[in-house]
């Protein structure tokens, strides 16, 4: 079963990042074999919110790169993620775990230097209480 808790451990790191992949499956799988389920959901919370934790690093380290030719993104978009993120503030992190833009929210925590001891609460809080209700539905 150690395995198995590794194998959930990696899946929802590599969820929170910019990688394609999902933790939700081996969550389900653990939880049908007999898995202690608040062992899954500190497991996955705490994968997942590392994960984050990439993101947000990634973020702090993404402008000195602004002015390389092969820096993806242009400074208007960089101006208008802050600004989006600004008008609603760090809350937003509760949401992190949402597909597709909890990712981006994360990297722009990073980007807008939101200090690590408001960051690791507010995204540990959000992806464990989904997690937390993903146990409770399919349990």
């Amino acid at each position: 079963m150690i395995g198995g808790y590794l194998l959930l451990f990696v899946s929802a790191f590599l969820a929170a990042t910019l990688l394609p992949a999902s933790s939700e499956v081996a969550l389900y799988a653990l939880l049908q074999a007999g898995a202690t389920p608040w062992l899954l959901l500190l497991v996955a919370t705490l994968g997942n919110t590392l994960g984050s934790l990439l993101n947000w690093w990634l973020g702090r380290a993404l402008l000195r790169f602004q002015d390389r030719r092969w820096f993806h993104f242009t400074p208007a978009q960089i101006a208008a993620a802050q600004t989006r993120f600004a008008r609603y503030g760090v809350w937003t992190l509760l949401f992190a775990w949402a597909p597709l833009v909890g990712d981006a929210l994360t990297l722009v925590a990073g980007v807008m230097r939101v200090p690590l001891r408001l960051f690791l609460p507010l995204v540990a809080l959000g992806k464990g209480a989904r997690y937390a209700l993903i146990l409770w539905l399919a349990g």
